[in-house]
């Protein structure tokens, strides 16, 4: 059996569910975060940056986000 690795990156979908809010909303707020953080657009953002981002603390939202 393979070990699983915890994903660390935060999509779309996964601030919708986080925030109730649109998709529109939620790539909206992603591309605001990575602006702030100086992020190219291949870059992606991790949970750790969304949380400090958001002041959310981040082993909240590691039983949300699965694989």
């Amino acid at each position: 059996m393979k070990a699983r690795i915890p994903r660390i990156c935060i999509y779309t979908k996964d601030v919708q569910c986080i925030t109730g809010k649109s998709e529109r909303y939620s790539r909206d707020l992603i591309h605001k975060i990575k602006k702030s953080l100086h992020k190219e657009a291949h870059q992606v953002l991790t949970v750790a940056e969304f949380c400090a981002y958001m002041g959310i603390p981040a082993d909240s939202l590691q039983t949300l986000i699965k694989d």
